[in-house]
Formats: structure tokens, C-alpha cells, sequence
């Protein structure tokens, strides 16, 4: 088999497991994957209009304002006025902001329970990697 079909046939393997335990993970707070990626984009990048967070993603605009929606409703979210009157710039609340460091701490503790035995150089060169992969895709 050549080198790239097996990349990407374990990228697929691992894509799924991962996801489902996170969502495991995300559940003991009440949160599903789509929910904790808006959480940690705006934790990380501060406020953010519906469209940014939809290229972020990589996900049409009307699945950001359904989670977007209901994260409101849950009072993690809240819009802030943005340059433009159209614009709708959200941003996290003070209970979106604790909920994310607490629900942070479970992740942490996930993803370096399934990187163990994965040095940090190991690590910083997979990073960079789906980068390069990443970049490809979407130019």
C-alpha cells in the first residue's frame, strides 16, 4: 500500500474514536463537540462573527447559528455590538468563560491520557503536519 492511502486510512481510523469519546468526555458537562469548539475558539480568539467561526469549522453558517442558538440559551454566549449593525459579533459570557475552564480541565486530562507515550517533539511535528494538510485542502 502506498505511504499516503495508509496516512490517511489511519487519519480515518482515528478520526471517529476520537470524536466519540470526546463527546463522552463533553457530556459529563453537558456539551456536545460542535458546542466545545465554539467555546474554545472564542476562549482563544475572543469575540467572533457567526462567519468566522463557520471557516474556523469549516461548516455552513446555519449549523454555527444552531449551536450558536442554543448556546446563548444556556447563557455561555452573548452578542456584542461589532463594527457593522449586521454584524453579529458573539462573544463568551462570565459563565460561558468558567464553564470552558472547567470543562478544560476533563479535556486536558483526556487528551494527555491518549497521548501518552507521544513526546512533546513527536507532538509539535504532528501539529505542524495537519497544518500543512489543512492549508492544502482548503487553497
Amino acid at each position: 500500500m502506498k505511504v499516503y492511502r495508509e496516512f490517511f486510512h489511519q487519519f480515518m481510523l482515528l478520526y471517529r474514536p476520537f470524536e466519540n469519546k470526546l463527546n463522552i468526555q463533553l457530556a459529563k458537562h453537558q456539551l456536545y463537540r460542535a458546542q466545545w469548539s465554539i467555546l474554545f475558539y472564542l476562549a482563544n480568539h475572543g469575540s467572533a462573527t457567526l462567519v468566522e467561526l463557520s471557516d474556523f469549522q469549516y461548516v455552513e453558517k446555519p449549523t454555527i447559528t444552531r449551536t450558536m442558538n442554543r448556546l446563548e440559551e444556556l447563557g455561555y454566549v452573548e452578542q456584542v455590538p461589532g463594527k457593522d449593525k449586521r454584524e453579529k459579533r458573539m462573544q463568551l459570557t462570565d459563565l460561558g468563560r468558567e464553564v470552558y475552564e472547567d470543562v478544560r480541565v476533563t479535556i486536558d486530562q483526556f487528551e494527555q491520557s491518549i497521548l501518552k507515550g507521544i513526546t512533546e517533539k513527536e507532538q509539535f511535528e504532528a501539529i505542524r503536519i495537519m497544518k500543512d494538510i489543512r492549508k492544502n485542502i482548503i487553497e
